[in-house]
């Protein structure tokens, strides 16, 4: 299925070097179980690092190392690839990333449908009354400038970013809910133009969330032709993950054929119960596109609950000005009931668990489900939900548990899947403990790792660190990372896959994964033993279509 990408004699050319001269390199990691990414099967060797560049791999017989580690009994792999982050604010609060460093993720990639610019003045004002325990200054403009912003900030993580479709109506048409002017067309692409240049890795969008959503689907393959000319991504939440799930499939494959772009599905479902059935046909969808050469592919998190919005169970027109325009809708009596009457609860509200609001008089709801507040009120479901949004003036962060267990092994079997966590990068303490979270956001990956490849035996660990690694990086044509090859820049993970294991819940989300003991960002240790260096080596990864040197 996958084909390894070091022929032989680069390892037989590497251990004559080594034999032959003997050095000291910078780093050193000796006796480890070394999976390259390829999917192929590991070996047992070194790993040289000088500066921030892999530059020996093999027997590597008398080197030296001014770090020396010695891995045995240990996986070294590269780096993860988290395919879709939410940590562009976490990170500004906090660039050490711990709950995705601690699980050896080395690359966030941002931006699902959303992204921290192009903005302009009104966005601006916009994100900064949006702003809740966690509040910071808007310097940037462009997508580039926000990049740049927080790598000169310091993160220890390496960062990316898709620019969102969303952003994009919001800058030139706010969020007007109808097909743009053709002058309002030629800034957006203006825009996506510009984001690409600055090396966004290409478009996104997230099409049951407003404005992004008010994109048809012509508007969205003219945007995306724009970002193919620089050889981008088109990735999408899809428009439906429920009853109209394949056709939401069948529109981005649209999007794919007519654009000539690679596309892929976020965080690839099919939720609610009655859905389930929905998974075989959608894969089909994908497959058959497959067969007809279009470079389709999906990724996932590790959990059969979502974590979003309790406003998405809001009828279309509640949402469709924006936050501001729902609070307007919720004060008057008339819509209020209407809104109430025309809720769609694909999940029951005793499989709603609240677990963020910007409210502290309303934070003792937190580990509460929909239907437990609602009898407390002694009022209906959908009455709750609508005063709760209201009392909050936000959307509510909520879980829905509404996916199957199998369902999950089924799509993570399938060769074509990337990871993600579709979460926040925490650390468990101060202004993060003011709210609860999904445990993806701390656990994901380990998960994958733990539970489901030594426990399960759903794929192999060299399949697994291969959909963590070297797949993201190809479709995202990221040059010289998610692999183990001399050249490459040193992102390496050294975990224990005997006890790599998510160790947060439902109820108790703030837990670090455990099992890692050595992470590597760009050659610099930010992981020594399970413990976080302070070090913060994150640069800004840019997609194929950069201009810059």
């Amino acid at each position: 299925m996958k084909h390894s990408r070091f022929p032989h004699f680069i390892w037989i050319s590497l251990l004559f070097m080594a034999c032959s001269s003997p050095k000291t390199y910078d780093v050193l990691i000796k006796n480890g179980q070394i999976y390259d990414g390829s999917g192929e099967k590991s070996f047992t060797g070194d790993i040289a690092i000088n500066a921030d560049t892999l530059v020996a791999i093999g027997q590597l017989e008398n080197a030296k190392g001014t770090l020396e580690i010695d891995a045995t009994g240990l996986a070294v792999a590269p780096g993860f690839i988290n395919m879709l982050s939410w940590a562009n604010v976490s990170l500004i609060e906090d660039g050490r990333s711990q709950g995705d460093i601690r699980q050896g993720v080395t690359l966030e990639i941002l931006g699902e449908g959303h992204s921290m610019g192009p903005l302009n003045d009104t966005m601006k004002q916009e994100m900064k009354a949006g702003q809740q325990d966690i509040t910071y200054d808007i310097p940037w403009t462009t997508l580039g400038e926000y990049l740049e912003f927080l790598e000169k900030k310091g993160v220890s993580t390496n960062i990316a970013s898709f620019v969102g479709n969303g952003t994009l109506r919001q800058y030139v048409m706010g969020y007007e809910n109808r097909v743009p002017t053709a002058s309002e067309m030629d800034t957006m692409k203006y825009l996506a133009n510009q984001a690409m240049e600055e090396g966004a890795v290409g478009l996104s969008t997230a099409l049951i969330y407003v404005p992004s959503g008010h994109a048809q689907t012509p508007e969205i393959i003219e945007l995306a032709q724009e970002v193919a000319q620089h050889d981008g991504m088109y990735i999408s939440h899809v428009r439906s993950e429920e009853g109209d799930l394949l056709n939401a499939v069948r529109e981005l494959i649209t999007v794919s054929r007519e654009a000539q772009i690679s596309a892929e599905i976020y965080h690839f479902k099919a939720s609610g119960n009655a859905n389930w059935h929905l998974l075989d046909s959608a894969i089909q969808l994908v497959e058959d596109a497959r067969a007809e050469g279009l470079p389709i592919t999906t990724d996932m998190y590790m959990y059969n609950a979502s974590s979003t919005g309790l406003n998405v169970v809001l009828p279309e027109w509640a949402k469709e000005g924006g936050h501001a325009a729902t609070m307007k809708l919720i004060a008057q009596p008339e819509q209020r009931k209407k809104m109430m009457a025309e809720i769609d609860f694909h999940v029951p509200p005793d499989k709603i668990l609240l677990v963020g609001f910007r409210n502290k008089a309303l934070r003792n709801l937190i580990g509460k489900t929909l239907a437990e507040v609602a009898e407390e009120r002694q009022k209906s479901p959908n009455e709750t939900l609508v005063d709760l949004i209201y009392e909050d003036d936000s959307r509510i962060q909520v879980v829905y548990f509404s996916m199957s267990e199998d369902n999950i092994k089924e799509k993570l079997a399938l060769p074509y899947m990337s990871i993600c966590s579709d979460a926040g990068s925490y650390t468990n303490e101060g202004v993060f403990l003011e709210q609860s979270t999904h445990p993806r956001a701390y656990g994901s990956f380990a998960r994958l790792l733990g539970h489901y490849v030594r426990e399960e035996k759903v794929i192999p660990l060299e399949e697994a660190i291969y959909k963590l690694t070297t797949l993201p990086a190809t479709n995202l044509k990221i040059k010289k990372r998610g692999a183990l090859q001399t050249g490459f820049y040193a992102d390496v993970v050294l975990f224990n896959p005997e006890t790599i294991t998510d160790n947060a819940t439902f109820a108790q989300p703030h837990q670090y994964a455990t099992g890692v003991q050595y992470v590597f960002v760009n050659g610099t240790q930010v992981l020594q033993d399970g413990e976080h260096t302070g070090a913060f080596p994150g640069r800004v990864v840019r997609g194929p279509g950069w201009t810059g040197k």
